[in-house]
């Protein structure tokens, strides 16, 4: 667990106990969205402001990855204000953050407006309640947003204090004496927060792997390497067909595709890829692949590839290289591309690593896909 950077004047051991009862997943971006913002010129925030903020930094997690941020069973707010403005807009999951806040900024959708006045309802003042150790709010008074803020308002040395109280446009002042601690160790705070995240979602969404990967969009990603490796093993091997449409692939310039949806596996490991065309590849989108099809057409491939990378020094070679970047697993290393495997012996190994994954992200509501001439 990441230690708080130690203060002489402010009770860090108030603030490490934020995230300590957290039923949703608001406090986590409610808090991220105040680190955003703040800078020394900048310490007022509107509540709207602030869940622009919010809906923002949930998008692609949510579009993207189809991560739950509510308990199972529960509505999540934030998670639907998010798929409502999917269907309504309709912007892709890698859409620019500033187009979504702009959206957001000037969008005057009741139905949106609806959501947003649900997501305040709570968490700007059950954030700071580890803060609260002179005053006493009784259950009825989280119900009254404007005597609680009043309330609250009274004690001493919280991180913010609200002021303007009108719903959307309430505000949040910032403490002068929180101020400098939460500018100077913001990437620390900011890294606190995310690894509590982190925890809240595997939580949330126990069957999706790779959860620290999907919190946010990612910078960069480069598979070129495995296309690459591809298409060395076609020209070596040009009577290799796409798993799909049994298209030959010699005369064509390769796409790389994740059998299970990179969308939810959120990695590039090389078990999972290989080699497509373009047209099939975006046809397939973010689908699962129907298992009983095409499986075993996959494991007949991957074979090939292992096979070569036995037999042929070049491509062994090549292997070698990609493998630091795409075979990150050591126990699967081992299991898959060890010496002197029978093709029943890989067909049965691959089934064993990847139809858990298949099935998890069936589970997780992937579409099944079957390719269409």
């Amino acid at each position: 667990m990441i230690q708080l950077p130690y203060s002489e004047e402010l009770n860090i051991g108030y603030l490490s106990r934020l995230f300590d009862d957290t039923s949703n997943c608001y406090k986590f971006f409610w808090f991220q969205a105040i680190l955003r913002k703040l800078t020394p010129e900048h310490t007022r925030f509107s509540f709207d402001e602030l869940i622009n903020e919010m809906i923002a930094d949930a998008w692609y997690m949510v579009t993207e990855y189809r991560l739950h941020l509510g308990p199972c069973g529960v509505t999540d707010n934030l998670e639907e204000a998010v798929k409502y403005i999917g269907t309504v807009k309709k912007f892709p999951a890698a859409e620019k953050r500033e187009v979504i806040i702009s959206y957001l900024e000037n969008s005057d959708d009741r139905k949106l407006q609806a959501y947003k006045k649900e997501l305040i309802k709570n968490v700007p003042y059950r954030l700071q309640s580890p803060f609260y150790d002179e005053i006493r709010i009784e259950k009825k008074e989280w119900t009254r947003p404007l005597e609680l803020s009043h309330k609250i308002n009274q004690q001493r040395r919280l991180l913010y204090y609200f002021e303007l109280f009108q719903q959307l446009s309430t505000s949040i002042r910032i403490n002068e004496e929180w101020i400098p601690y939460l500018i100077n160790n913001k990437e620390i705070l900011m890294g606190w927060m995310q690894l509590n995240l982190i925890h809240y979602l595997q939580r949330r969404n126990p069957s999706v792997p790779g959860i620290a990967d999907k919190i946010n969009a990612p910078q960069n990603r480069d598979i070129e390497r495995v296309r690459k490796y591809w298409k060395l093993i076609i020209d070596i091997r040009p009577e290799i067909r796409d798993i799909y449409g049994n298209i030959e692939l010699a005369d064509k310039k390769i796409s790389v595709d994740h059998f299970v949806p990179w969308q939810y596996v959120a990695h590039d490991e090389l078990w999972n890829l290989h080699p497509t065309t373009k047209s099939i590849n975006s046809s397939k989108s973010n689908n699962l692949p129907l298992w009983d099809k095409y499986f075993s057409q996959l494991a007949r491939l991957e074979y090939q590839s292992y096979r070569l990378s036995k037999e042929n020094e070049v491509v062994r070679s090549s292997f070698d290289k990609i493998s630091k970047y795409h075979l990150n697993s050591s126990e699967i290393a081992k299991e898959l591309y060890c010496d002197g495997l029978s093709e029943d012996d890989f067909s049965n190994r691959l089934y064993n690593v990847i139809h858990p994954v298949y099935d998890a992200a069936r589970n997780s509501g992937f579409r099944e896909w079957e390719y269409e001439v």
